[in-house]
């Protein structure tokens, strides 16, 4: 969900720069930061941007450059009057240049100077100033469409690695019953006793069978089907590949509770940096 996007419309008297910048987040959490537009106007903008962004933390800013012929000021010519007639009694003097003078310090008058802008967003030129917002909205979705499609080949790549150490797990099985086995024997004959070898076999596969991780195999592969399968079908799967993400890793917890073999549980600590990795990616899922 993070991306950029900029736009530009020139209108009378100046340029008018949209810029959207978007980071991670749960919902559509859309800041504003400008008192360059009418409220009227801001609800408008609020819904193109959600609409189209869906979620994320999404800053929104609108800045104006006013030209060197459009500055926005209204000088309140009644007022200046007002001031040059209070004063020229005081100067004593009426001619032009004393005249010049009371001007030029009653336009330095903070209530003079700090008049109020006129309005940069009317309705007149508010096509320009919608087509600057869409425009920025679509340059800020291609660009995460960009950032997409990195994301999605390298999350599909952990998924296809996790796979991958499951089947090195898958085959160190065998393995980890004769080194099970060897051990229960060598505590016998320190123990100094002989078992019964139908009773002993018994026994291993009893115990054995709390380490069984059939089960757990078998769900993690179907989970990371699910996952792709998600990826690949549903228009906005962020949420949803949340929560696959944790039964992924409730299976991948459970293989390494039932390892008992130095080999597996390496790899089970592989997946879970894997897991944790496409975890963090997912945040950027829309």
């Amino acid at each position: 969900m993070t991306g950029y996007g900029k736009a530009e419309a020139q209108l009378e008297g100046g340029r008018l720069t949209v810029e959207i910048r978007t980071l991670n987040g749960k919902s559509a959490d859309i800041t504003v930061k400008s008192s360059l537009l009418p409220k009227d106007k801001d609800l408008l903008v609020r819904k193109m941007i959600s609409d189209r962004l869906q979620r994320g933390t999404i800053d929104v800013f609108v800045n104006f450059e006013a030209s060197s012929d459009g500055v926005a000021r209204q000088i309140p010519v009644g007022l200046v009057q007002n001031y040059l007639e209070q004063l020229r009694p005081i100067a004593g003097v009426r001619s032009e240049a004393v005249d010049a003078a009371l001007l030029s310090a009653i336009l330095r008058f903070p209530d003079v100077t700090d008049t109020k802008k006129v309005d940069v967003i009317t309705e007149e030129n508010w096509p320009l100033v919608e087509k600057a917002f869409v425009e920025c909205i679509e340059r800020l979705d291609a660009y995460r469409v960009t950032e997409g499609a990195a994301l999605e080949k390298d999350i599909r790549g952990r998924i296809g690695l996790i796979l991958c150490l499951y089947d090195e797990i898958e085959g160190l099985e065998a393995e980890r019953i004769e080194t099970v086995k060897a051990r229960m024997l060598k505590n016998l004959e320190e123990l100094q006793q002989k078992p019964d070898p139908s009773r002993f076999e018994q026994e291993l596969i009893f115990y054995l069978e709390k380490y069984d991780i059939n089960e757990e195999k078998v769900r993690l592969r179907q989970h990371c089907k699910y996952f792709i399968d998600t990826l690949e079908s549903e228009p906005y799967p962020g949420k949803k590949l949340g929560f696959i993400i944790q039964e992924m890793g409730r299976e991948i917890n459970t293989t390494g509770s039932k390892a008992n073999h130095a080999g597996i549980q390496q790899r089970v600590v592989r997946m879970k940096d894997e897991l944790e990795k496409i975890r963090e990616q997912s945040l950027n899922v829309l």
